[in-house]
């Protein structure tokens, strides 16, 4: 099991002495896992940890930017205990922190504070107040402290690199398979279902609403969505990413999603929603009958999405 380490924590003696993995990780994509799995491969005998930072920089400095997180916090630490990081060191991204001198990241935080041995990132990795702290830099710096270094070129597919902000274009695109191969797992939201309008149940497709908060807003439109209820079943369902032009103007995108064969009350309660295929864009319809005719289309798409996936496996 893995153990999370926030700021105010002492560091325990069994965490000291890991090796480390630096950088934001949203989305845990292929990429980070390359660099993790390869910090691994070169200690197999050593704790592996990962220093990360919560909030991501870029809310601390364009505060006004729409979302734009493919994984919140918790989000982000299940997917790296899956790939068997041992410890997390979650550092609060504040304005005194992002004050904090290169030097004194490197020898008051990784070296006083988190006691690693050996550090890995990406070719380019900055930090410190303003991102001095280059590449160069930091090999000078852990080399004088006896810290190893690896710097890794950026994993790629095809001739692009594999990167969180390349995955949020494919999702914004209407991309979710193509930004699920870079992940390497379908890009999914967790969210507590909150009480919508109930109009979805009086044309015969209650759905669950949830609100995408921090997440970055994916193509507005209708996909094929797996869910896992709290209890950890599963449902398959089709989902609305959206504004619902229909019923006026609205200025909150909601992901509302219809769970096939379901009829329980869960509100209140937190779903994991996978969005495995974009179905359609969102549209305004003339009323509700043509609505109603549209979602039992995109149920039936979605089905169909399904069985075909499961005959291909």
């Amino acid at each position: 099991m893995t153990v999370i380490f926030k700021n105010s924590q002492s560091i325990s003696q069994d965490a000291k002495g890991s090796v480390a993995a630096l950088g934001n990780f949203d989305g845990v994509h292929r990429g980070h896992g390359y660099l993790i799995q390869s910090l691994r491969e070169q200690y197999q005998n050593r704790p592996l940890s990962v220093v990360t930072f919560e909030p991501h920089p870029r809310q601390l400095f364009f505060k006004e930017a729409a979302p734009f997180r493919l994984t919140n916090a918790d989000e982000r630490n299940v997917v790296l205990e899956k790939m068997g990081v041992d410890f997390i060191f979650q550092i609060d991204f504040t304005q005194e922190f992002a004050s904090l001198s290169a030097h004194d990241f490197v020898h008051n935080i990784l070296h006083n504070h988190l006691g690693v041995t050996h550090i890995a990132c990406g070719n380019c990795f900055a930090f410190g107040k303003g991102r001095s702290g280059s590449i160069e830099y930091l090999a000078s710096e852990t080399q004088s402290l006896g810290i190893g270094l690896t710097v890794l070129e950026p994993l790629q597919d095809g001739d692009e690199v594999i990167s969180s902000s390349r995955i949020r274009h494919l999702l914004r695109d209407g991309h979710p398979r193509k930004a699920a191969e870079l992940l390497g797992r379908v890009w999914s939201v967790r969210a507590i279902v909150q009480h919508g309008d109930k109009r979805g149940r009086t044309i015969g497709f209650p759905t669950a609403n949830l609100l995408l908060g921090e997440h970055v807003e994916p193509m507005c439109g209708v996909y094929a969505v797996k869910i896992a209820l709290p209890n950890g079943e599963m449902r398959d369902g089709v989902a609305n990413v959206g504004y619902r032009p229909t019923f006026g103007q609205q200025n909150e995108c909601r992901l509302e999603v219809h769970l096939f064969d379901f009829n329980q009350d869960i509100y209140g309660q937190e779903l994991q929603v996978w969005l495995h295929h974009f179905i359609r864009s969102e549209k305004r319809f003339s009323g509700l009958d043509e609505l109603k005719g549209q979602i039992a289309k995109d149920a039936l798409d979605a089905k169909d999405f399904f069985s075909n996936l499961e005959i291909i496996r």
